[in-house]
């Protein structure tokens, strides 16, 4: 068995590592994203305030609460919230109630001018209660690196694997290894390991390239990142072989894999956090694994987090991939 997956994996490895356009597109595109956004956002002025708040929105004082170009966001979680005024993710942070208190990084202009617009607001007849935190401030590079990653990682495996198991199928390589003894768990793991490895070592050229030059903020473990990152292209990988498990045709798996990835891309808090949004379009987005893949690298490199704090995500990962690969090597056809 050992000897057939390895001779799929070193031939699958082989056929990428030929295929020089595919090879340096894989490499190059991602570093002009990062590189372009970090361009494009480098200009810190910024025309909405976010203040977040521990309650209800609605228990805030009338005159701030009614103030225009601010963005009000719950929290549920103090510590977290705390954690994102560190890292100047937020403004401020405003806790209604009897006194009223809030949290201010005192590091950060827009806090200060937001805390300004606070106290010469009606308060309600309540006197503030003024508390701080400190904390470096986190770039929106390094806030959208886990997302670009994630996103090319997305486009990797969704139809790097989905196209080339539909073109073996039509071309009747599949046809040819079904008179061989290989079974098809045997295949589509090696298919699997095989891009695993391949979007691995872009992930690691990628992402130490970039940081040389941007110097990025990662406040967690490095081994921590490289381990999700893996578990979330395992999970993304197995969706394309999920999809690919039956198509016959280039078109339909294109169409298929366009309307896996496209609400993935703007649904999963790539280009921006899904804070303050319906609960509804929270919910939808949870059930894309690229949503969990995004949280958990990003609450490591902005937050600190390690393996424990981000396991619900994993375990979604995990879950989603054990499912995928299953229903996948159920319904595949050779032929």
């Amino acid at each position: 068995m050992m000897r057939r997956f390895w001779a799929i994996l070193i031939g699958r490895n082989k056929e990428f590592l030929r295929d020089r356009g595919a090879m340096g597109w894989n490499l190059l595109f991602p570093f002009f994203v990062v590189f372009g956004m970090a361009f494009a956002f480098s200009d810190k002025r910024q025309d909405v305030f976010k203040v977040g708040v521990m309650g209800e929105v609605s228990a805030l004082p009338v005159g701030f609460g009614a103030t225009k170009h601010l963005k009000f966001v719950p929290f549920d979680d103090a510590a977290a919230a705390q954690g994102k005024l560190r890292h100047h993710q937020l403004d401020i942070l405003v806790r209604p109630g009897k006194p009223l208190m809030y949290w201010v990084n005192e590091n950060s202009p827009k806090g200060y001018l937001v805390e300004k617009i606070l106290l010469g607001a009606d308060a309600g007849g309540l006197s503030p209660v003024r508390k701080t935190v400190e904390g470096r401030p986190i770039r929106y590079v390094d806030w959208l690196v886990s997302g670009l990653l994630s996103m090319n990682m997305m486009f990797s495996a969704l139809f790097g694997v989905g196209y080339n198991l539909v073109r073996y199928r039509k071309n009747g390589v599949l046809k040819r290894l079904k008179a061989t003894p290989l079974r098809a768990v045997e295949f589509l793991t090696a298919q699997v390991v095989s891009r695993l490895i391949l979007i691995m070592g872009v992930f690691a050229v990628v992402y130490h390239g970039s940081d040389f030059f941007l110097h990025f903020q990662r406040l967690g473990s490095l081994l921590d990142l490289y381990l999700i990152f893996a578990l979330g292209s395992a999970c993304l990988i197995s969706l394309g072989l999920l999809v690919a498990a039956r198509v016959t045709s280039e078109e339909l798996a294109g169409g298929v894999l366009n309307m896996l990835s496209w609400p993935m891309m703007f649904l999963s808090g790539v280009w921006f956090s899904l804070e303050g949004a319906p609960k509804a379009l929270r919910l939808f987005a949870d059930m894309m694994p690229l949503t969990h893949l995004i949280d958990a690298a990003r609450a490591v490199m902005t937050e600190g987090a390690t393996l424990s704090h981000v396991a619900p995500h994993l375990y979604v990962l995990a879950g989603m991939t054990a499912l995928f690969l299953a229903v996948g090597a159920w319904t595949f056809r050779w032929d």
